[in-house]
């Protein structure tokens, strides 16, 4: 039974009815015997809420930020219910509407919308429906709950996509596709074109001048179909916050923008998140499939309070690859970490592979290092100095081995990696 602000009326009122017409035990006794009687009346008139049958249609996936619509639909065959329905999400699934009203008599349906704004990755399943029926006095009613499953995906929200044209309209600069080309030492001959001031002149076809009576260019592009395999580091490295976000998420972001302008090069592209065990594996998706895989597998991958096992990493990469391929590392920079953990069995990779390896940097580093107007500032500026210094010399060891390494902060990460894949690409190192 739940009870309304009417029943605290009525019982209020009792009390004045005591203290002013029936001031003994038997008016207290009346008056709650009548409130009782009121409300378990008003109560067994209610419709019954466990009647109701309820379903739920809507959206499954929605990226991080954005709103979904989840449906839920209510049939009453029985008694009419009148009253409240909540329908209870995870606070994290963000929903943004009220208690709804309901008021369904028999053999009627209605539909009922909620809206969400997922405030995290993952998958935000429903809890359940709680329907409060009240009885037509307004003095009591009957509540009952239903479980209704439902899951909304909360994907990756991708924020450098807006990097997307800009780094696409240089692939196909690179591709021969506009009066801007140029030659890689590992381009493959495309096809012949007139000459175009300004062009290259070691890039003419004699013979095909000869031929033509006028100057003819050969067009190149770079080399396609290479396997490029992107690395994510899942460790405890990954869960410090960079900015307004972990740098997992960072490094998801520069992911999924290197994924989209490998994909678009024509080159294969695969994913692993890892740590001490795989977290999110996707080997050679279709090119139309591999955003929407790489979104749906990194969803639910989060920052293992772990020690990142390089030794694994190694392992599964190695697994995967026989080219020779791109291999792109997004982890961090923590000199132990790279020194005692990474150093020590990156050797086959290196041998084997072009190795990349990213890391998101903190720009509150520059801050507290330009920062020196006390004793305390003095020596958060000093500690910042060796930060950054020590990061130096591990991209400096790094360098040596024969990676190349990307440090930079969160809103550079994403066009930095793509630019630094657009250089290889350009010098044909893939």
């Amino acid at each position: 039974m739940v009870l309304t602000g009417r029943a605290g009326l009525l019982a209020a009122a009792g009390v004045v009815f005591v203290a002013v017409l029936m001031p003994s035990w038997s008016g207290v006794g009346l008056v709650v015997a009548v409130v009782l009687v009121v409300c378990l009346v008003d109560m067994l008139l209610a419709g019954s809420p466990r009647r109701l049958q309820l379903s739920r249609e809507g959206d499954n996936a929605v990226r991080l930020g954005e709103q979904a619509v989840v449906q839920l639909l209510v049939a009453n065959p029985g008694r009419r219910v009148k009253g409240l329905l909540r329908d209870a999400w995870p606070p994290s699934a963000g929903v943004q509407d009220p208690p709804h009203r309901l008021d369904l008599p028999h053999g009627e349906r209605r539909r009922l919308v909620t809206h969400l704004v997922p405030t995290r990755r993952g998958d935000r399943q429903a809890y359940r429906v709680t329907v409060r029926s009240i009885g037509p006095l307004g003095f009591a009613g009957r509540q009952g709950s239903h479980q209704v499953p439902w899951t909304v995906r909360a994907l990756p929200p991708f924020n450098s996509r807006k990097h997307l044209p800009s780094r696409l309209a240089r692939l196909r600069e690179l591709d021969g596709r506009t009066a801007l080309l140029v030659r890689g030492q590992g381009t493959e001959f495309d096809s012949l074109r007139d000459y175009v001031p300004g062009d290259d002149v070691r890039s003419i076809d004699w013979r095909a001048t000869a031929r033509r009576g006028n100057v003819v260019l050969r067009t190149w592009r770079p080399e396609r179909d290479r396997q490029v395999a992107i690395v994510i580091d899942s460790g405890r490295m990954s869960a410090g916050r960079v900015g307004d976000a972990p740098r997992l998420d960072h490094a998801m972001d520069a992911a999924l923008l290197l994924a989209a302008l490998a994909t678009r090069a024509g080159d294969r592209v695969s994913l692993l998140a890892c740590d001490s065990a795989v977290r999110a594996d996707v080997r050679r998706p279709a090119p139309e499939d591999v955003l929407p895989s790489f979104v749906n597998a990194l969803a639910n991958v989060e920052a293992e309070l772990v020690q990142t096992d390089f030794r694994v990493v190694v392992s599964q990469v190695l697994e995967r690859l026989g080219q020779r391929s791109l291999v792109v590392l997004l982890t961090g920079l923590d000199p132990a970490v790279i020194e005692e953990s990474l150093l020590p069995v990156i050797g086959p990779l290196l041998r084997r592979h072009v190795i990349v390896l990213a890391s998101v940097a903190d720009p509150r580093l520059i801050e507290l290092e330009a920062t020196r107007a006390d004793l305390t500032e003095v020596y958060g500026a000093a500690s910042a100095a060796r930060t950054r210094l020590d990061r130096e010399r591990v991209t400096a060891i790094l360098t040596r081995a024969g990676a190349t390494v990307v440090d930079e902060p969160p809103d550079q990460i994403a066009p930095a990696l793509a630019d630094t894949y657009l250089a290889l690409k350009k010098a044909g190192r893939l």
